[in-house]
């Protein structure tokens, strides 16, 4: 078959190279327009567009896809399957009529769970234990077509959201192609989702990432993996002589054996362990504002810091 792929993002990069290895043709890539990026604020095209390039694929960077120019350039291209994994446009239904074999999207969660923009983080936040991918018709309603096929992943317990991330990619791949050619087949089966179970995954801002030490650890442990690396978990550090107040980042925790001591959430026991409203948590990397990655221990040391200081929400909340 004669397929167009829509996307942008690295999370469809390995489902590309397994297209383009396969018996089907990848005839064109659309995709986003460069934009600026890093501290230079340099142009730079996205993960997709750089796939493109290195490989020989016809691509277009189009802002819409939905406007005159993108219905007729699909049109144009007249393919057998659109494919759409990570694109960030909503595809409307003109577009997704003009392939004979229609189009189809390849999501990162078990749906009905976890519909939209960022189901990985949400569901290490919420502490699954297991996700994975799914293939859909597209749908006006997001996430919300046909199912074609799902696969398992089993999340581990210090499994941050990017190592999820590149593991679904993976996952993907061979599942994608194996669905391709029950599509070209006419043997691929469709099964309706049950919206009564649908949960939702919204896009992530930085107020997502911002501790509060009176939570249970574990929950705050879901939080800084499912939200790792953006926003990523914040919070304020606080050296109890002088009342200065740190931002900082946390990268990594673990859940620390509850030693029964009581103190307000957010303080530093002589284990250097933080209390929490249920258990204790350790930070295992933390990186002050403007600063580096590094242990607490070392952290702490370069501030003679230590039992007593604390923890506490970031102040801007915005």
């Amino acid at each position: 078959m004669k397929i167009i792929y829509c996307g942008c993002g690295k999370f469809g990069i390995d489902s590309l190279n397994a297209i383009k290895a396969s018996a089907h043709t990848l005839s064109h890539i659309i995709t986003h327009p460069a934009k600026q990026a890093g501290r230079g604020m340099k142009m730079r095209a996205n993960d997709v567009a750089q796939w493109a390039e290195e490989n020989s694929i016809p691509f277009t960077a189009i802002e819409n896809i939905n406007s005159p120019d993108g219905i007729e350039l699909v049109e144009k291209l007249s393919p057998d399957l659109l494919i759409v994994i990570a694109f960030g446009q909503k595809i409307s239904n003109e577009i997704i009529g003009i392939p004979p074999k229609g189009a189809i999207n390849v999501h990162g969660s078990l749906l009905p769970k976890y519909r939209g923009a960022a189901p990985i983080n949400w569901a290490i936040i919420n502490g699954e234990k297991t996700t994975g991918i799914s293939i859909i018709t597209l749908a006006q309603t997001m996430d919300a077509g046909e199912i074609l096929v799902k696969a398992e992943l089993k999340i581990a317990d210090d499994d941050t959201a990017d190592i999820v991330h590149d593991a679904l990619g993976k996952l993907a791949a061979p599942v994608l192609v194996k669905t391709i050619d029950k599509i070209a087949f006419g043997t691929a089966e469709y099964k309706k989702q049950d919206n009564s179970k649908a949960t939702k995954a919204p896009k992530l801002k930085k107020s997502d990432g911002f501790l509060d030490f009176s939570a249970p650890a574990e929950q705050i442990h879901n939080r800084v993996r499912g939200l790792w690396p953006w926003p990523a978990a914040t919070a304020c550090f606080v050296n109890q002589k002088d009342g200065k107040k740190i931002p900082v980042t946390i990268a990594k925790t673990q859940i620390a054996c509850d030693t029964g001591k009581n103190d307000k959430p957010g303080t530093i026991d002589g284990d250097l362990n933080i209390l929490c409203g249920e258990g204790h948590l350790k930070i295992l990397e933390i990186k002050p504002h403007g600063g580096k990655m590094m242990d607490l221990k070392s952290f702490l040391n370069g501030r003679g810091s230590g039992l007593g200081d604390y923890f506490t929400p970031p102040e801007n909340k915005d």
